[in-house]
């Protein structure tokens, strides 16, 4: 079957399924395979549900409710594309190594004040997950975001082929999946490919000027810049605060001249943010660029942000029967977002800080060296309250034998039984497959 006739019949049926345990009526399911799943096997089942089925093996074409064809994967991606090209809205693409979900999200709560929005859901950001959000979108949408995330070079450059965006957006340039990108020059050169995209295709990005280094990835020539500093469109302040995050922002594009050195404290809209760690500063005013551009009112933006409370194990807050305050960081780690989250949280004035830290994976042959720093880096703060999970960490303790090293999440556990952490503020910051989430509960 060619992608014109697939495309008429999910224009009649215009829902994906890509799971048999999540079907749902008059939908198309996608028989996708898997390094431990072949998705053939469970279409089937799938049609309990589902109008019809995607295949890619013959056998399991047994009647006129299977579309058989080439690649499953391949066909999911090339209707994507091409029901992209049918959609004329804006496309807002959200790449980087540190804080991409959490923009996806703010910009997404920003924009839905005043449009009908799409966006990725949770971090579905690859190469299955870009395809799915484009095909969620309708005539009805108004805008979309996609987030893309990557671990290898090219990546990027596909998922702008199937997304077509008109709008990009790199949050920052970190030492995330270096085993895939081989160096930092490797991850840099993946990020920069949504660049390279813009460029050839007119498109405009949203770059933060206080980072020289997205500077040095050639932006492209229509740029809206966002940061502290003078000349900016969206220029911002961190403001002081004991715990949440607090700004302020000028949208700089109706000031005059003799305006620029802005006078903080009779101008500005003042936005008190529900996330912990001045490293989200950035993340947040990114979002209030992109909303200031759309259009969105002052108001909107300040309501948007200050009602957004963070979940899904990123930057949340979580208050325990031990009269503990716990921020919850442990979706994802790498050496960048590590240092800054210690960082930020070494410099909250409060007290009986203690820091838990997982292995950051993923990191390939550097491994060693990058948790190694991070440990040095804990050493010359000298803090005392410090456990880190883990082993790339376990085999390194004799570099700062004064803190606590743990195999794993369930070892540190039955330590916390023994050893019960009350009235603290606690960081718990890791990679994912660490399962830090389980410590709540002890804590």
């Amino acid at each position: 079957m060619n992608i014109e006739d697939l495309y008429k019949i999910f224009l009649n049926y215009p829902n994906i399924c890509t799971d048999s345990r999540n079907a749902i009526d008059n939908s198309i399911f996608f028989a996708l395979k898997g390094e431990n799943f072949n998705g053939n096997r469970y279409a089937l089942n799938a049609l309990q549900n589902c109008r019809y089925a995607v295949v890619d093996e013959k056998e399991f074409a047994i009647d006129e409710r299977f579309i058989l064809i080439d690649n499953v994967l391949d066909t999911l991606q090339e209707l994507a594309k091409y029901h992209r090209e049918k959609l004329a809205l804006p496309i807002i693409a959200i790449t980087g190594s540190n804080g991409k979900t959490t923009t996806k999200e703010l910009v997404k709560e920003i924009l839905s004040k005043q449009f009908k929005v799409i966006s990725t859901d949770e971090n579905l950001n690859n190469h299955i997950g870009v395809p799915v959000t484009l095909l969620k979108m309708n005539s009805k949408t108004d805008i979309g975001v996609v987030e893309m995330g990557a671990n290898h070079i090219g990546e990027i450059e596909k998922l702008c082929e199937i997304a077509q965006p008109n709008y990009g957006l790199i949050t920052n340039i970190g030492k995330a999946h270096l085993e895939g990108f081989g160096t930092f020059e490797g991850v840099k050169k993946a990020k920069s490919e949504l660049y390279k995209f813009l460029t050839d295709n007119d498109g405009l990005a949203f770059v933060n000027s206080d980072n020289e280094m997205l500077e040095d990835l050639n932006p492209p020539s229509r740029t809206i810049f966002y940061g502290t500093s003078e000349f900016t469109h969206c220029q911002g302040k961190n403001i002081e605060s004991e715990l949440f995050l607090q700004f302020k922002w000028v949208s700089t594009d109706n000031l005059s001249f003799d305006d620029i050195n802005i006078d903080w404290d009779n101008k500005g809209r003042n936005v008190k943010t529900q996330f912990i760690g001045n490293y989200n500063f950035e993340n947040v005013l990114s979002a209030v660029c992109v909303g200031n551009h759309f259009g969105i009112s002052d108001i909107n933006i300040k309501d948007a942000i200050e009602n957004y409370v963070p979940s899904n194990n990123r930057s949340q807050l979580i208050k325990t029967q031990n009269n503990n305050t716990i921020l919850l960081d442990a979706y994802n780690a790498n050496p960048t977002s590590m240092e800054v989250a210690i960082n930020s949280f070494s410099s909250l004035n409060v007290e009986n800080k203690i820091f838990i830290l997982g292995d950051m994976l993923e990191l390939g042959s550097y491994s060693v060296i990058e948790h190694s720093v991070i440990i040095s880096i804990l050493s010359e703060m000298k803090l005392k309250k410090v456990f880190l999970i883990g082993e790339n960490f376990f085999s390194l303790q004799t570099l700062s034998p004064d803190f606590n090293y743990f195999k794993d999440t369930d070892e540190f556990i039955n330590w916390v039984k023994n050893n019960p952490i009350k009235s603290s503020t606690i960081l718990i910051k890791g990679s994912r497959k660490n399962y830090l989430e389980k410590l709540i509960d002890y804590l």
